[in-house]
Order: structure tokens, then sequence, then C-alpha cells
């Protein structure tokens, strides 16, 4: 074969095959989607279904979540007993790290971005 035709193939699988980041950040979305979305705001719009819920594109503001990782793993528990305790293992909560990056400001989450996000 030519070098052409090689690269040309290459660019092919490339463009077909989905890049494996984007395979974890769709998980992520999936168990967020399933475990978190009747309390918190999981896109970038919207508001949280219960009010003392963070959205999620917000807590980049409050938490550094790469960080968050160890807590998903053991089990997030806050202070209020609305929120029911979740544990992941740890390629769930690498998935659902991945996603939350999405939501950061510069990520390219996919979604429209809502200038309302400070009002709240």
């Amino acid at each position: 074969m030519n070098r052409l035709t090689i690269s040309t193939m290459v660019l092919m699988l490339l463009t077909i095959a989905p890049a494996p980041a984007d395979d974890v950040v769709e998980a992520g979305r999936a168990l967020v989607k399933m475990y978190c979305t009747d309390c918190h705001a999981t896109e970038m719009t919207g508001d949280s279904p219960l009010a003392i819920a963070p959205r999620f594109r917000d807590l980049h503001l409050r938490y550094n979540v790469e960080h968050l990782a160890e807590a998903l793993v053991e089990g997030i528990v806050t202070a209020h007993p609305e929120m029911p305790q979740f544990e992941f293992d740890p390629d769930q909560a690498a998935a659902i790290i991945a996603y939350l990056k999405t939501l950061e400001p510069g990520q390219g989450g996919g979604r429209a971005v809502d200038t309302d996000q400070q009002k709240h």
C-alpha cells in the first residue's frame, strides 16, 4: 500500500471510532443522569430541582472536582438528610469526574453556557 492509502485508512479509523475519553465522559453523564438529576442540575443550564442541591456546573467553584473521586468511592455524606449516600467503584468515580470537568468553563461540555448561573 502506498502512504496515501495508509494515511487515509488511519484518518478514517480515527474519525469513526470514538475517543476513549469521550466514552468515559458519556459513562459519567449516564451515571449522573441515573443517580443525581432528581435533585441536582447536571447540565449547563437549568436549576436544581432541590433548591439546596448545588448545580453540577458550579461544583468547580466550591471544590477541585478531581478531589471528589475519593468521596465518590467511599460514599458522599452531607449535612442534610435529603442527600442519599452513594458509593461508586473507582472507574465510575473517574467517569463522573471526567463528566464534571466538561461542565467547567472553557471545557466545551457541549451545552450552551448558562449566563444566569451566578444569580443563584
